[in-house]
């Protein structure tokens, strides 16, 4: 009966860090989003400009992604193993166009002459390749993540009793897309 309250304290305990960290996540982005609408007041704020296509289309696959993964955590669940592997190649490769689209839309803005610092800079495209930058850097870190939920998943390790680790990179893979919607539509309607 100890060990069962154990394992139960255990499992709580790596919930709360993963709830703990994405608090502070949240935190961090609502200080920029903040700090963009406090900037947004200032004369040299340039309220014309419009973010790249990509970044729209970078949205829809990471709502695909995580759509494919909540298939992938199904299939696991009823024990259709090789078709969970299918949902996790998918969600992985996904998250790999995600940062292919990320790139493209940095590219499409510095085509556009707006770059993160100097003459043609503004503190609006600042903001944009900030926000859009850290999220990318928070998505590798989610790309490790879909590796080891990949790994663990190919080799059958996660069992409808045993589903705490795919659970946990779950909830990180979608808040990060919850995020990127959040932050798309963000500098899309605060002009």
């Amino acid at each position: 009966m100890d060990s069962i309250d154990e394992i139960t304290k255990q499992r709580r305990a790596k919930k709360m860090m993963l709830w703990f960290s994405l608090i502070s996540l949240v935190m961090g982005f609502a200080g920029w989003t903040s700090a963009y609408i406090v900037s947004s007041k200032r004369k040299d704020w340039v309220a014309e400009i419009n973010l790249p296509q990509t970044f729209w289309f970078s949205a829809l696959v990471i709502i695909l992604s995580s759509l494919t993964l909540i298939v992938a955590r199904k299939q696991i669940v009823s024990t259709q193993f090789s078709r969970a592997k299918i949902f996790v190649s998918i969600t992985a490769f996904l998250g790999l166009i995600f940062v292919v689209l990320q790139f493209m839309g940095f590219n499409q803005m510095i085509a556009e002459g707006y770059y993160f610092t100097g003459p043609t800079s503004s503190i609006k495209i600042s903001y944009i390749f900030l926000i859009a930058f850290v999220h990318l850097v928070h998505l590798f870190a989610g790309l490790i993540v879909l590796s080891v939920l990949g790994f663990k998943t190919f080799e059958e390790r996660y069992t409808p009793e045993e589903m705490l680790g795919f659970e946990i990179g779950e909830t990180f893979w979608h808040f990060l897309g919850v995020l990127w919607l959040y932050l798309v539509l963000f500098m899309h309607f605060v002009k």
